[in-house]
């Protein structure tokens, strides 16, 4: 979209551009704020995001952890490395190609990825309770449902 349509479509309806920028914003704040909340320690974006892969999907070789992230197998490798280091992820033969080392999450990193969830949603469930009304609350979980619904697939 060229930038003359852009401003035509925000002046169509000033309050959905107002809106996109002001949700992105908050959104952004949020985000941080948990993030603060969860403990994530001196984790890269890419270690925080293979260790939620391994969580997710369950063990995997390092080539497919980079073919999964967009990144070349070498990267991939400087990246687990100090996963490992710290004890958060261990590797054990492929069972059905000895060749390969299947990586997964340790007991340990479960437990601290729980702990940061709990936190995070702790934090969260005191804010609202300290700053928003009961009204105010009510508002929020409509505005919730409202935001799951642009979040939609």
């Amino acid at each position: 979209m060229s930038g003359m349509d852009k401003r035509r479509k925000d002046e169509e309806n000033p309050l959905a551009a107002a809106l996109a920028g002001d949700i992105r914003a908050v959104v952004a704040r949020l985000k941080r704020r948990l993030r603060e909340q969860g403990a994530v320690g001196d984790f890269t974006p890419s270690q925080i995001a293979v260790l939620l892969r391994l969580e997710r999907d369950g063990p995997a070789t390092v080539s497919s952890l980079a073919r999964a992230e967009g990144m070349r197998p070498q990267s991939m490798g400087t990246t687990i490395a100090p996963l490992e280091a710290a004890g958060l992820v261990a590797g054990s033969p492929d069972p059905n190609d000895g060749r390969q080392t299947l990586l997964a999450l340790t007991e340990s990193c479960r437990t601290y990825l729980r702990e940061g969830r709990a936190a995070r949603q702790d934090w969260l469930h005191r804010t609202i309770q300290i700053r928003l009304t009961p009204g105010e609350q009510v508002e929020l979980a409509a505005a919730v449902k409202l935001l799951e619904r642009l979040a939609a697939d």
